[in-house]
């Protein structure tokens, strides 16, 4: 008996539905069946080399897992108890050097924080002091007298009345 694929990369009635079928719902599926129409002969190869070259990436990270697992946290003794007490002792250590570097590191955080802050408080500060004095009622020079009748001031003519005079 003689069986072959329903689906095989041959243009055959199912893949050719196949196709117009994924033009029809979304164009890129029916691009898809036309390449594995056309070059899915070429497929198995593929497939192979692609798992050839997986297998040598993961194969790397495997090797480089048991050398992460021996040296890591030091829980894999070396059997030189010696050295092994060393590496503890190295790495609580610095563990510690760590902790005091990352206390520094919060307090000179909290430092410029405290700065910016101060600096924020005191350009607020200025600016309101500028914002009040302008939108303050302004002073009547008591040389000056106001017309009764209109309420207004007369204006100064003559020397002194240009801000570039003085």
């Amino acid at each position: 008996m003689n069986t072959s694929a329903l689906i095989r990369p041959a243009w055959t009635p199912a893949t050719i539905a196949l196709m117009v079928i994924g033009f029809m719902v979304f164009w890129p599926l029916g691009f898809a069946m036309l390449a594995y129409i056309i070059w899915g002969d070429r497929l198995e190869g593929f497939k192979r080399d692609v798992n050839r070259a997986t297998d040598g990436i993961f194969a790397g990270c495997r090797r480089g897992s048991d050398k992460a697992t021996r040296w890591g946290n030091g829980s894999a003794r070396t059997g030189n108890v010696a050295f092994d007490d060393w590496r503890e002792k190295e790495l609580e250590r610095l563990d510690e050097e760590r902790r005091k570097l990352d206390e520094m590191l919060t307090q000179f955080d909290e430092y410029a924080r405290e700065l910016r802050r101060a600096k924020d408080q005191d350009e607020f500060d200025r600016f309101m002091a500028n914002r009040n004095k302008s939108t303050a009622p302004a002073k009547t020079d008591p040389s000056t007298k106001t017309d009764p009748s209109t309420g207004a001031t007369p204006t100064k003519r003559g020397k002194g009345s240009n801000l570039l005079d003085d």
